[in-house]
C-alpha cells in the first residue's frame, strides 16, 4: 500500500484510514478471533509500533451480529476508479502502449522470442508477462482458481453514519462507504460451484441474499434504493500467496492475488518487473 501510494498520491485515489471493523455473528466465534488478538499484535508490533487490533462496542447498531467488533485501526479504503484512472495516466506519460478489448488466445514460444495470438492480431514479443490473476488458467497451468465477486451499490443515502470497512461471515462479504453509499459485495460461500467461473454477472441467490443483509443486519432502520451491480473475477488458490515467478526462458507471471489485489498489486508488479533483471 506504501508503494501504491507514493506512486498514485493519496488525495489522487482518494485514500482514506478509516478503519476496519471485523463483525462476528455469534458470541463463540468472537472469543475464538479474540483469543489470538494479543499473540497477532505482538507479531505486527515492530512493523506499526503500536497495536494494530483492538475490541469495540457496536456503535454502528448494525443488527444480528456479536455486540463488539474487532477493529483493524489501520485499515484504510480508496477509491479502486481513481486508482485505474491515474495508473493508466501514469503508463501512457511513459509510453506505454494499452491496447484494451483484445484477448490473448495462447502464445507460442521459441529460443528468441515469443509469438502472440489473439482474437484480431498476431504479433512477437521477447518477453512476455502474465498478470491477468484471475483468468491465469486460461494461459498457464499455475494453481489458480478464477472466483466470481457480485457487487452493488446503494443510491446516495440522507445521513449515513457508517464509515469505515466492514467484513461480515468470516470475510465473506465486505462493504464500506462511498461517501454517503454503501457498496456491498461477496457471498459466493452461497454457491462456490456456480461462483468458479470466467464469466461476469449477477446470480439471483446472491443478488438477494446481499439486499438481505442490507435491510436487516447493515441498515435495518434505513431505506435505501440500489444503483448499480456488477462482478469481479478473482484469483484464488489453496494458500494466500501470490505466484510471482519466471515460468521460462521469455515468460513470467504475477497472479494469484487472493481478493487482496489492491493491497499487494503494486509490490507484486515491482517483484514482477524485477525477474527480467535477474
Amino acid at each position: 500500500m506504501q508503494l501504491l501510494r507514493s506512486n498514485l498520491v493519496d488525495k489522487n485515489i482518494d485514500f482514506q484510514q478509516n478503519k476496519g471493523f471485523e463483525l462476528c455473528d455469534s458470541e463463540t466465534f468472537f472469543e475464538e478471533c479474540i483469543s489470538k488478538k494479543e499473540d497477532i499484535n505482538k507479531l505486527l508490533k515492530p512493523i506499526f509500533n503500536k497495536d494494530v487490533f483492538s475490541v469495540s462496542d457496536n456503535t454502528f447498531n448494525f443488527k444480528k451480529v456479536h455486540n463488539r467488533y474487532i477493529v483493524n485501526n489501520f485499515e484504510g479504503q480508496i477509491d479502486t476508479g481513481k486508482m485505474g484512472y491515474e495508473l493508466i495516466q501514469k503508463v501512457q506519460k511513459l509510453g506505454v502502449k494499452i491496447l484494451n478489448n483484445i484477448t490473448v488466445e495462447s502464445f507460442i514460444e521459441d529460443n528468441t522470442d515469443i509469438e502472440i495470438i489473439t482474437d484480431k492480431i498476431t504479433f512477437k514479443t521477447t518477453k512476455l508477462f502474465i498478470a491477468t490473476n484471475g483468468f491465469a488458467n486460461k494461459l498457464l497451468e499455475e494453481k489458480v482458481q478464477p472466483a466470481r465477486a457480485q457487487v452493488l451499490i446503494t443510491k446516495p443515502i440522507k445521513n449515513l453514519q457508517i464509515k469505515g470497512t466492514f467484513h461480515l461471515d468470516k470475510g465473506y462479504y465486505y462493504f464500506r462507504n462511498i461517501d454517503d453509499r454503501i457498496l456491498f459485495g461477496g457471498g459466493r460461500n452461497l454457491d462456490f460451484k456456480t461462483e468458479e467461473t470466467f464469466e461476469f454477472g449477477q446470480t439471483a441467490i446472491i443478488q438477494n441474499e446481499l439486499e438481505n443483509i442490507l435491510k436487516t443486519t447493515i441498515l435495518p432502520n434505513t431505506s435505501f434504493e440500489i444503483e448499480h451491480r456488477w462482478s469481479g473475477i478473482m484469483g484464488v488458490g489453496d494458500q494466500k500467496k501470490a505466484i510471482v515467478k519466471q515460468l521460462s526462458s521469455h515468460v513470467f507471471c504475477g497472479v494469484r492475488l487472493g481478493g487482496m489485489g489492491v493491497a499487494i498489486g503494486s509490490l507484486v508488479g515491482k517483484e514482477l518487473a524485477a525477474l527480467i533483471n535477474e
